[in-house]
């Protein structure tokens, strides 16, 4: 098992312990309380007040366990930002930002987000938030599950890979264990309940619209909105091999 990979699942599971946090955030009054908050509670702090500096950290090799991005950059968009970390990266994204429209909220998700929290928010809540995600992440990174593979579709949990067609797809963490959770049983019908409390967390609040706006955008990149079907006022499930598509109602 790879080192990387290894780490992140000892860290979410000690609690906090050796998790490293890349923390994006311009605003000196808040990120210094916030990092030596983080440092109190076991975390490793690495603060930028940039986006590029940011980018440029992640892709020059560093191994966060977590990003926390604030949308209010001087230098980039936030949601811009967001969008380039997630082709780059698998490490979880909670945005911190006082933005909190629903808009914002259901934006930010759809380009990639774990979690969203709005300012103020106190240190308790954030380092809960934190652990969830990295354990999520973690526990769904090394996975020891076969491929599923169905006519054109094969979705790897080994190494969270998807192809369709021969095309390999790129998806974000949400969009990957949303897949990945269709594909187990393909033909079944999914529950939204049982969507939400597996791919986000039972304890999981936000926008009404997040699991629909994650459901768009995985038919897009999957290339055919046959494949993931919405069963009305039910769920979803993924079309099972050889079977002919279905009328798929709108989103």
């Amino acid at each position: 098992m790879p080192r990387t990979l290894v780490r992140r699942l000892q860290s979410a599971v000690s609690g906090g312990l050796e998790m490293r946090v890349l923390l994006v955030e311009d605003d000196d009054t808040i990120a210094s309380p916030l990092q030596r908050g983080l440092v109190r509670e076991g975390f490793v702090v690495e603060r930028h007040a940039t986006g590029g500096g940011a980018l440029q950290s992640v892709r020059d090799g560093a191994d966060p366990s977590v990003i926390l991005l604030d949308l209010g950059l001087p230098d980039v968009d936030g949601f811009d930002l967001c969008r380039a970390l997630r082709q780059t990266t698998q490490a979880p994204v909670i945005v911190v930002t006082a933005r909190g429209d629903e808009v914002d909220r259901v934006v930010g998700l759809e380009l990639g987000a774990d979690d969203y929290v709005v300012k103020p928010f106190g240190l308790r809540e954030l380092v809960a938030r934190i652990r969830a995600v990295a354990r999520r992440s973690a526990a769904a990174t090394t996975l020891p599950t076969p491929s599923s593979e169905l006519t054109r579709l094969v979705v790897d949990r080994r190494t969270r890979e998807v192809v369709v067609d021969g095309r390999d797809v790129m998806l974000t963490p949400k969009e990957f264990d949303l897949l990945a959770l269709l594909a187990a049983d393909p033909g079944a019908v999914c529950t939204r309940e049982r969507i939400l409390d597996e791919v986000w967390d039972p304890h999981w609040y936000g926008p009404t619209k997040t699991l629909d706006v994650h459901v768009s955008s995985l038919r897009r990149k999957l290339g055919d909105p046959t494949l993931v079907e919405t069963i009305r006022g039910v769920g979803y499930r993924l079309r099972e091999r050889g079977a002919a598509p279905h009328a798929v109602a709108g989103q």
